[in-house]
């Protein structure tokens, strides 16, 4: 299964969300989108395979999203594009491609939504909150 994760190394729901994947034993293409940013395009991609509005993908916190004056309701896609394309920091993690869909991972566990049910391994995240129960259960 080919497998895209524009991942952030320094985030915990990133690290759990590519270790899930890797849990199933699925080797993505990781994409650290700090050091290599998405193209305007490839955001705007992934904002509508996702089925959410672009503006689901943008991350407030640790960013310059309230200095830029993004919570303003009147501006446009393309003005939030420009936005993502200058401060990459601004896209939210981690965003998952798989042949069953795009979505922005939060909580990692949405992850298992775009992988395969079967094969399912015990996995517990980082903070110890259990996703993947012994007998290969997904806990919600």
């Amino acid at each position: 299964m080919d497998v895209v994760i524009y991942h952030n190394p320094a985030c915990g729901t990133s690290r759990n969300t590519l270790a899930l994947i890797r849990r199933l034993g699925i080797e993505p293409r990781v994409v650290e989108y700090l050091k290599t940013p998405p193209s305007r395009a490839t955001v705007a991609e992934l904002a509508a395979r996702s089925g959410q509005p672009l503006r689901a993908l943008l991350r407030e916190k640790g960013t310059p999203y309230a200095e830029l004056g993004l919570e303003d309701p009147a501006l446009t896609d393309d003005q939030l594009l420009d936005a993502i394309v200058a401060h990459p920091i601004l896209l939210n993690r981690p965003i998952v491609v798989s042949p069953l869909g795009v979505r922005l991972c939060r909580p990692s566990e949405a992850v298992l939504d775009l992988l395969p049910a079967d094969g399912l391994k015990p996995f517990v995240k980082e903070d110890g909150e259990v996703v993947v129960d012994e007998t290969g259960k997904r806990v919600r």
